[in-house]
Protein backbone atom coordinates (compact mmCIF):
# COMPACT_ATOMS: atom_id res chain seq x y z
CA UNK A 1 0.00 0.00 0.00
CA UNK A 2 2.85 2.51 1.32
CA UNK A 3 5.05 1.65 -2.75
CA UNK A 4 0.98 2.66 -4.60
CA UNK A 5 1.00 5.91 -2.33
CA UNK A 6 4.38 6.56 -3.79
CA UNK A 7 4.16 6.04 -7.07
CA UNK A 8 1.01 7.86 -7.39
CA UNK A 9 2.63 10.56 -5.30
CA UNK A 10 6.09 10.51 -8.15
CA UNK A 11 3.01 10.57 -11.09
CA UNK A 12 1.63 13.57 -9.53
CA UNK A 13 4.59 14.97 -9.29
CA UNK A 14 5.59 14.29 -12.79
CA UNK A 15 2.45 15.48 -14.51
CA UNK A 16 2.83 18.60 -12.67
CA UNK A 17 6.21 19.62 -13.96
CA UNK A 18 5.54 18.66 -17.60
CA UNK A 19 2.01 21.02 -17.57
CA UNK A 20 3.66 23.43 -16.25
CA UNK A 21 6.14 23.75 -19.43
CA UNK A 22 9.51 22.63 -17.42
CA UNK A 23 9.81 19.20 -19.68
CA UNK A 24 9.35 21.53 -22.82
CA UNK A 25 12.29 23.93 -21.14
CA UNK A 26 14.24 20.75 -20.74
CA UNK A 27 14.68 19.82 -24.34
CA UNK A 28 15.16 22.95 -25.70
CA UNK A 29 11.68 24.13 -26.49
CA UNK A 30 11.34 27.80 -24.84
CA UNK A 31 8.09 29.01 -27.14
CA UNK A 32 6.35 25.89 -25.58
CA UNK A 33 7.37 26.30 -22.27
CA UNK A 34 6.52 29.63 -22.76
CA UNK A 35 2.80 28.89 -23.98
CA UNK A 36 2.44 26.01 -21.14
CA UNK A 37 3.28 27.79 -18.25
CA UNK A 38 0.76 30.93 -19.68
CA UNK A 39 -1.79 27.87 -20.27
CA UNK A 40 -1.53 26.68 -16.26
CA UNK A 41 -1.23 29.98 -15.13
CA UNK A 42 -4.62 30.63 -16.65
CA UNK A 43 -6.04 28.25 -14.29
CA UNK A 44 -3.81 28.91 -11.14
CA UNK A 45 -2.40 32.55 -11.38
CA UNK A 46 -0.20 31.80 -7.87
CA UNK A 47 1.23 28.71 -9.95
CA UNK A 48 4.93 28.38 -8.41
CA UNK A 49 6.71 26.28 -10.94
CA UNK A 50 5.04 27.82 -13.90
CA UNK A 51 6.03 31.31 -12.85
CA UNK A 52 9.95 29.86 -12.83
CA UNK A 53 9.09 28.21 -16.23
CA UNK A 54 7.88 31.16 -17.46
CA UNK A 55 10.35 33.51 -16.25
CA UNK A 56 13.18 31.06 -17.61
CA UNK A 57 12.00 30.25 -20.79
CA UNK A 58 10.10 33.83 -22.33
CA UNK A 59 13.23 35.84 -22.65
CA UNK A 60 15.30 32.67 -24.17
CA UNK A 61 12.20 31.97 -26.60
CA UNK A 62 12.10 35.33 -28.03
CA UNK A 63 15.91 35.63 -28.03
CA UNK A 64 15.95 32.23 -30.26
CA UNK A 65 13.01 33.42 -32.55
CA UNK A 66 14.70 36.72 -32.95
CA UNK A 67 18.09 35.78 -34.07
CA UNK A 68 16.70 33.14 -36.36
CA UNK A 69 14.35 35.63 -37.85
CA UNK A 70 17.81 38.02 -38.31
CA UNK A 71 19.44 34.96 -39.98
CA UNK A 72 17.07 34.78 -42.40
CA UNK A 73 16.52 38.54 -43.48
CA UNK A 74 20.62 38.39 -43.69
CA UNK A 75 20.46 34.90 -45.96
CA UNK A 76 19.70 34.62 -49.99
CA UNK A 77 17.50 31.37 -48.52
CA UNK A 78 13.92 30.65 -51.27
CA UNK A 79 10.90 32.62 -49.49
CA UNK A 80 12.55 34.02 -46.50
CA UNK A 81 10.40 36.25 -45.54
CA UNK A 82 7.68 33.64 -45.34
CA UNK A 83 10.06 32.14 -42.80
CA UNK A 84 9.84 35.62 -40.98
CA UNK A 85 6.53 36.03 -40.85
CA UNK A 86 6.03 33.08 -38.74
CA UNK A 87 8.90 33.72 -36.16
CA UNK A 88 7.51 37.59 -35.86
CA UNK A 89 3.59 35.83 -35.56
CA UNK A 90 5.43 34.03 -33.01
CA UNK A 91 6.62 36.65 -30.69
CA UNK A 92 3.35 38.46 -31.18
CA UNK A 93 1.60 35.27 -29.92
CA UNK A 94 3.66 34.88 -26.89
CA UNK A 95 3.10 38.62 -26.74
CA UNK A 96 -0.87 38.39 -26.68
CA UNK A 97 -1.22 35.65 -24.30
CA UNK A 98 1.08 37.15 -21.69
CA UNK A 99 -1.02 40.56 -21.83
CA UNK A 100 -4.35 38.43 -21.45
CA UNK A 101 -3.21 36.43 -18.53
CA UNK A 102 -2.69 38.40 -15.02
CA UNK A 103 -1.04 35.48 -13.69
CA UNK A 104 1.78 35.47 -16.41
CA UNK A 105 1.67 39.44 -16.69
CA UNK A 106 3.38 39.79 -13.24
CA UNK A 107 6.15 37.50 -14.03
CA UNK A 108 6.58 39.36 -17.85
CA UNK A 109 5.10 42.94 -17.04
CA UNK A 110 6.24 44.31 -19.94
CA UNK A 111 6.27 41.35 -23.22
CA UNK A 112 8.00 42.84 -26.35
CA UNK A 113 5.85 42.85 -29.53
CA UNK A 114 6.89 42.75 -33.12
CA UNK A 115 4.07 44.42 -34.83
CA UNK A 116 5.69 46.68 -36.83
CA UNK A 117 8.00 44.27 -38.17
CA UNK A 118 5.32 41.51 -39.52
CA UNK A 119 3.93 43.85 -41.26
CA UNK A 120 6.98 44.81 -43.27
CA UNK A 121 8.04 41.05 -43.58
CA UNK A 122 4.26 40.32 -44.87
CA UNK A 123 4.89 42.74 -47.39
CA UNK A 124 8.20 41.19 -48.52
CA UNK A 125 6.56 37.90 -48.34
CA UNK A 126 4.07 38.87 -50.56
CA UNK A 127 6.21 40.46 -52.86
CA UNK A 128 8.59 37.05 -53.26
CA UNK A 129 5.84 34.85 -53.83
CA UNK A 130 3.95 36.91 -56.29
CA UNK A 131 7.50 37.28 -58.31
CA UNK A 132 8.09 33.23 -57.68
CA UNK A 133 4.61 33.02 -59.10
CA UNK A 134 5.20 35.51 -62.21
CA UNK A 135 8.03 33.25 -63.00
CA UNK A 136 6.29 29.89 -62.27
CA UNK A 137 3.33 31.07 -65.01
CA UNK A 138 6.31 31.66 -67.61
CA UNK A 139 7.04 27.88 -67.38
CA UNK A 140 3.09 27.62 -68.92
CA UNK A 141 2.72 23.85 -67.99
CA UNK A 142 -0.30 22.75 -65.70
CA UNK A 143 2.20 21.74 -62.58
CA UNK A 144 3.56 25.44 -62.60
CA UNK A 145 0.22 26.86 -63.04
CA UNK A 146 -0.47 24.92 -59.60
CA UNK A 147 2.49 25.84 -58.14
CA UNK A 148 2.01 29.73 -59.29
CA UNK A 149 -1.58 29.42 -58.20
CA UNK A 150 -0.89 28.65 -54.57
CA UNK A 151 2.15 31.09 -54.49
CA UNK A 152 -0.43 33.75 -55.55
CA UNK A 153 -2.92 33.30 -52.93
CA UNK A 154 0.22 33.60 -50.23
CA UNK A 155 1.01 37.07 -51.58
CA UNK A 156 -2.88 37.91 -51.47
CA UNK A 157 -3.01 36.15 -47.71
CA UNK A 158 0.11 38.31 -47.03
CA UNK A 159 -1.58 41.37 -48.28
CA UNK A 160 -4.44 41.62 -49.37
CA UNK A 161 -5.16 42.56 -52.80
CA UNK A 162 -0.97 43.30 -53.31
CA UNK A 163 -0.32 43.86 -57.07
CA UNK A 164 -2.80 42.06 -59.14
CA UNK A 165 -2.66 38.93 -57.07
CA UNK A 166 -6.05 38.59 -57.08
CA UNK A 167 -6.42 38.58 -61.02
CA UNK A 168 -3.22 35.92 -61.33
CA UNK A 169 -4.81 33.78 -58.64
CA UNK A 170 -7.84 33.25 -61.29
CA UNK A 171 -5.36 33.50 -64.20
CA UNK A 172 -3.26 30.55 -62.56
CA UNK A 173 -6.38 28.61 -61.73
CA UNK A 174 -7.62 28.62 -65.10
CA UNK A 175 -4.11 27.44 -66.65
CA UNK A 176 -3.40 24.77 -63.79
CA UNK A 177 -7.45 23.70 -64.40
CA UNK A 178 -7.55 19.87 -66.68
CA UNK A 179 -10.29 20.50 -68.88
CA UNK A 180 -12.99 17.75 -69.28
CA UNK A 181 -15.72 18.26 -71.67
CA UNK A 182 -19.03 15.91 -71.36
CA UNK A 183 -20.11 14.43 -74.15
CA UNK A 184 -24.12 13.72 -74.44
CA UNK A 185 -25.13 10.42 -73.72
CA UNK A 186 -26.66 9.02 -76.74
CA UNK A 187 -27.51 5.30 -75.46
CA UNK A 188 -30.16 5.57 -72.96
CA UNK A 189 -32.48 2.65 -71.97
CA UNK A 190 -33.47 4.60 -68.65
CA UNK A 191 -34.61 7.57 -67.44
CA UNK A 192 -31.52 8.76 -66.13
CA UNK A 193 -29.78 11.57 -65.81
CA UNK A 194 -25.89 11.77 -63.82
CA UNK A 195 -25.58 15.35 -65.05
CA UNK A 196 -26.15 16.41 -61.55
CA UNK A 197 -23.69 13.86 -60.33
CA UNK A 198 -20.74 14.91 -63.02
CA UNK A 199 -21.17 18.67 -62.31
CA UNK A 200 -21.81 19.08 -59.07
CA UNK A 201 -19.36 15.83 -57.05
CA UNK A 202 -16.08 17.50 -56.36
CA UNK A 203 -13.18 15.62 -57.55
CA UNK A 204 -10.38 18.05 -57.98
CA UNK A 205 -9.84 21.69 -57.57
CA UNK A 206 -7.78 21.50 -61.24
CA UNK A 207 -10.30 19.44 -62.97
CA UNK A 208 -13.74 21.18 -64.52
CA UNK A 209 -16.45 19.24 -66.28
CA UNK A 210 -18.02 21.17 -69.04
CA UNK A 211 -21.02 20.75 -71.49
CA UNK A 212 -19.72 21.16 -75.37
CA UNK A 213 -21.97 24.33 -75.45
CA UNK A 214 -20.23 26.03 -72.30
CA UNK A 215 -16.65 24.93 -73.95
CA UNK A 216 -17.76 26.65 -77.41
CA UNK A 217 -19.08 29.59 -75.12
CA UNK A 218 -16.54 30.49 -73.28
CA UNK A 219 -13.82 29.42 -76.23
CA UNK A 220 -11.41 27.32 -74.39
CA UNK A 221 -8.18 27.51 -75.82
CA UNK A 222 -7.04 23.64 -75.13
CA UNK A 223 -9.93 20.95 -74.00
CA UNK A 224 -7.64 18.15 -72.29
CA UNK A 225 -10.24 15.00 -72.03
CA UNK A 226 -13.60 13.90 -73.05
CA UNK A 227 -16.16 11.96 -70.98
CA UNK A 228 -19.41 9.64 -71.97
CA UNK A 229 -21.24 8.04 -70.21
CA UNK A 230 -23.58 5.20 -71.77
CA UNK A 231 -26.60 4.10 -69.45
CA UNK A 232 -27.00 0.09 -70.00
CA UNK A 233 -30.02 0.40 -68.18
CA UNK A 234 -31.97 -1.35 -65.24
CA UNK A 235 -33.33 -4.91 -64.83
CA UNK A 236 -35.83 -5.92 -61.85
CA UNK A 237 -36.73 -9.83 -61.24
CA UNK A 238 -40.25 -11.01 -60.91
CA UNK A 239 -40.81 -11.84 -57.04
CA UNK A 240 -40.25 -15.00 -55.64
CA UNK A 241 -41.99 -15.64 -52.20
CA UNK A 242 -40.50 -18.94 -50.52
CA UNK A 243 -42.35 -20.92 -47.90
CA UNK A 244 -41.15 -22.11 -44.44
CA UNK A 245 -42.92 -24.01 -41.58
CA UNK A 246 -41.92 -23.52 -37.99
CA UNK A 247 -43.40 -25.34 -35.44
CA UNK A 248 -42.98 -23.52 -31.62
CA UNK A 249 -43.89 -25.17 -28.23
CA UNK A 250 -43.93 -23.71 -24.29
CA UNK A 251 -45.00 -24.29 -21.35
CA UNK A 252 -47.50 -21.86 -19.69
CA UNK A 253 -49.15 -21.59 -15.48
CA UNK A 254 -52.52 -22.46 -15.69
CA UNK A 255 -52.82 -22.10 -11.83
CA UNK A 256 -51.59 -23.06 -8.68
CA UNK A 257 -51.10 -26.62 -6.48
CA UNK A 258 -49.63 -27.38 -2.72
CA UNK A 259 -46.91 -30.33 -3.02
CA UNK A 260 -45.37 -30.86 0.41
CA UNK A 261 -47.04 -27.74 2.05
CA UNK A 262 -45.36 -25.74 -0.86
CA UNK A 263 -47.05 -23.87 -3.75
CA UNK A 264 -45.86 -24.71 -7.48
CA UNK A 265 -47.33 -23.72 -10.61
CA UNK A 266 -49.54 -26.13 -13.11
CA UNK A 267 -48.01 -25.80 -16.50
CA UNK A 268 -50.03 -26.28 -19.41
CA UNK A 269 -48.19 -27.57 -22.88
CA UNK A 270 -48.60 -24.98 -26.00
CA UNK A 271 -48.04 -25.16 -29.24
CA UNK A 272 -48.31 -23.06 -32.45
CA UNK A 273 -47.62 -22.75 -35.42
CA UNK A 274 -45.99 -20.00 -38.00
CA UNK A 275 -46.10 -20.24 -41.62
CA UNK A 276 -43.27 -17.48 -43.12
CA UNK A 277 -43.64 -15.77 -46.07
CA UNK A 278 -40.32 -14.19 -47.84
CA UNK A 279 -40.87 -11.98 -51.08
CA UNK A 280 -37.57 -10.87 -52.72
CA UNK A 281 -36.82 -8.88 -55.41
CA UNK A 282 -33.20 -8.12 -57.13
CA UNK A 283 -32.53 -5.42 -59.34
CA UNK A 284 -29.34 -4.47 -61.66
CA UNK A 285 -28.32 -1.19 -63.17
CA UNK A 286 -25.31 -0.25 -64.88
CA UNK A 287 -23.47 2.35 -67.14
CA UNK A 288 -20.16 2.75 -68.64
CA UNK A 289 -17.70 5.37 -67.70
CA UNK A 290 -15.40 6.18 -71.51
CA UNK A 291 -12.71 9.14 -70.53
CA UNK A 292 -10.45 9.50 -73.36
CA UNK A 293 -7.39 12.23 -73.90
CA UNK A 294 -8.84 15.01 -75.94
CA UNK A 295 -5.08 15.36 -78.27
CA UNK A 296 -4.57 12.05 -78.86
CA UNK A 297 -7.59 10.07 -78.74
CA UNK A 298 -6.08 7.16 -76.41
CA UNK A 299 -8.08 5.33 -74.26
CA UNK A 300 -7.74 6.42 -70.57
CA UNK A 301 -10.61 4.71 -68.58
CA UNK A 302 -13.00 2.52 -69.48
CA UNK A 303 -15.24 1.23 -66.33
CA UNK A 304 -18.71 -0.22 -65.86
CA UNK A 305 -20.03 0.42 -62.65
CA UNK A 306 -22.60 -1.51 -61.50
CA UNK A 307 -25.63 -1.44 -59.04
CA UNK A 308 -27.10 -4.78 -57.45
CA UNK A 309 -29.29 -4.40 -55.11
CA UNK A 310 -32.34 -5.84 -53.62
CA UNK A 311 -35.49 -6.01 -51.77
CA UNK A 312 -37.32 -8.53 -49.42
CA UNK A 313 -39.69 -8.60 -47.00
CA UNK A 314 -41.20 -11.13 -44.44
CA UNK A 315 -44.75 -11.46 -43.26
CA UNK A 316 -46.70 -15.09 -41.75
CA UNK A 317 -49.48 -16.88 -41.38
CA UNK A 318 -50.12 -17.69 -37.57
CA UNK A 319 -52.10 -20.87 -36.29
CA UNK A 320 -52.54 -22.40 -32.64
CA UNK A 321 -51.80 -20.49 -29.42
CA UNK A 322 -48.83 -17.67 -30.37
CA UNK A 323 -48.11 -17.49 -26.92
CA UNK A 324 -44.98 -20.30 -27.55
CA UNK A 325 -44.13 -17.80 -30.22
CA UNK A 326 -40.69 -16.18 -29.60
CA UNK A 327 -41.34 -12.44 -29.63
CA UNK A 328 -38.26 -11.79 -31.71
CA UNK A 329 -41.17 -13.34 -34.74
CA UNK A 330 -43.92 -12.92 -32.94
CA UNK A 331 -44.72 -9.19 -35.21
CA UNK A 332 -44.80 -11.31 -38.60
CA UNK A 333 -47.96 -12.63 -37.66
CA UNK A 334 -49.91 -9.38 -37.72
CA UNK A 335 -48.13 -8.30 -41.08
CA UNK A 336 -49.83 -8.39 -44.27
CA UNK A 337 -48.02 -9.23 -47.65
CA UNK A 338 -46.53 -6.01 -49.04
CA UNK A 339 -45.16 -4.55 -52.17
CA UNK A 340 -42.26 -1.79 -52.43
CA UNK A 341 -43.41 1.79 -53.63
CA UNK A 342 -44.05 2.66 -56.80
CA UNK A 343 -40.42 3.47 -58.27
CA UNK A 344 -39.23 2.73 -55.07
CA UNK A 345 -36.30 0.21 -56.54
CA UNK A 346 -35.06 2.07 -59.49
CA UNK A 347 -34.77 4.73 -57.16
CA UNK A 348 -32.86 2.82 -55.37
CA UNK A 349 -30.58 1.48 -57.90
CA UNK A 350 -30.18 5.17 -59.19
CA UNK A 351 -28.76 6.64 -56.12
CA UNK A 352 -26.41 3.81 -55.46
CA UNK A 353 -25.25 4.47 -59.27
CA UNK A 354 -24.84 8.20 -58.52
CA UNK A 355 -22.60 7.45 -55.71
CA UNK A 356 -20.29 4.83 -57.28
CA UNK A 357 -19.77 7.43 -60.21
CA UNK A 358 -18.91 10.13 -58.03
CA UNK A 359 -16.42 7.38 -56.26
CA UNK A 360 -14.96 6.56 -59.35
CA UNK A 361 -14.49 10.06 -60.92
CA UNK A 362 -12.62 10.83 -57.49
CA UNK A 363 -10.90 7.94 -58.10
CA UNK A 364 -9.58 8.61 -61.29
CA UNK A 365 -9.26 12.49 -61.14
CA UNK A 366 -7.40 12.80 -57.33
CA UNK A 367 -3.65 12.70 -58.69
CA UNK A 368 -4.71 15.67 -61.62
Amino acid sequence: MQQRLLLLFFIMVLLDACSSGKAAYKHGDYYGAVLESVQRLRQNPDHKKSKEVLSLSYQAAVDFINTDAQNQIASNANFKWKTVVQDYGKINNLYQNIRTCPGALKVIPNPVGRFDELKVAKKNAAEECYNAGVQAMLKSTRDDAKQAFFLFTDANNFSPGYQESIEMIQQAKFNATLKVIVEPTLRNLSPWNFDPVLFGAYVNQFVKFYTPQEAEDQKLPKVDHYLKINVNGYQESRPTTTKTIQTYRDSVSVGEKTVNNQKVPILQQITAKMTIYEKQISTSGSLQLLIRDAASSAELSNSNIVSQLGWSDRWANCTGDTRAIPQGVKSLCNKAETQPNSGQLINQAKRDLDTKLANALQSFYKNY
